[in-house]
C-alpha cells in the first residue's frame, strides 16, 4: 500500500532540511518515541541517569542527519515509526551497556555525582538539528571523498540500483558502505549510537 501524499511530501521536505518539515516531523513522533523509551527503561538506576526527553533528542538527531545524507528511505508512517522505535532501542541499549563496562556504581551516579554520564544534549530543540547546516556540513567533511559522494547521490534522490550500477559492486554493499561511514562520523561526532 502506497504511502498518503502527504506522508511522502514531508519525509521529502525532511530530507531536503525543511525546518518546518522536521518541526511537524517531531510534533507527530516525539511523544511515541519517549514513551517506548520510558518503556524500555525498566532499571530504577538507569532511569535516574537517562532521560527520555535527551535520547528523544539523540534519536531525532541521528534520524535527521542520516535522512539528509540519504541513509534512510521511508515509505510509510508505520515504517518511520519502526525505524525511530529500532534507533531509540539501540541508542538506550548501548548507553545502558556503556553505563554497565564503565563498572560505575549506579547508585553512586544516581546520587549526584558530577561525573554522571548523560546522553549527549547536542541541540535544544530537535528541529534545529535538522536545519544545522554546520553540523551537517561537518558531517559531510569527515566522510572520505567516495563516501561522501555517495551521500550526495542519496540526498540527490538516486536509487541503491542506479549506484551500483555507476559504481560497481552491490546495492547492498554501498548501502553498507554509507550506513558504516555514517556510524564511524557520527560517533566521532558524538551522536552516534550504532543506530544504522
Amino acid at each position: 500500500m502506497p504511502a498518503p501524499p502527504e506522508f511522502t511530501e514531508l519525509i521529502r521536505r525532511v530530507r531536503d532540511r525543511d525546518q518546518d518539515a522536521a518541526q511537524e516531523l517531531v510534533r507527530r513522533y516525539e511523544s511515541a518515541i519517549r514513551r517506548i523509551v520510558r518503556i524500555r527503561l525498566r532499571d530504577a538506576s538507569l532511569r535516574r541517569l537517562l532521560d527520555s526527553t535527551d535520547v528523544c533528542q539523540s534519536v531525532l538527531a541521528s534520524f535527521f542527519i542520516r535522512t539528509a545524507l540519504g541513509q534512510y528511505e521511508v515509505d510509510s508512517p508505520a515504517e518511520l515509526l519502526n525505524l525511530l522505535t529500532a534507533i531509540a532501542r539501540n541508542k538506550l541499549s548501548n548507553q545502558a551497556n556503556r553505563l554497565r563496562a564503565q563498572k560505575r556504581d549506579v547508585r553512586r551516579d544516581a546520587a549526584g555525582d558530577d561525573r554522571t554520564p548523560q546522553v549527549a544534549d547536542t541541540a535544544s530543540d530537535p528541529s534545529e538539528q535538522a536545519s544545522a547546516r554546520e553540523l551537517l556540513d561537518k558531517v559531510r567533511a569527515r566522510l572520505a571523498p567516495d563516501e561522501r559522494y555517495l551521500a550526495e547521490q542519496r540526498s540527490l534522490g538516486r536509487n541503491w540500483a542506479e549506484l551500483a550500477a555507476e559504481l560497481g559492486g552491490t546495492d547492498v554493499a554501498l548501502r553498507k558502505k554509507l550506513t558504516r561511514a555514517l556510524s564511524r562520523v557520527m560517533a566521532d561526532l558524538g551522536l552516534g549510537d550504532d543506530d544504522g
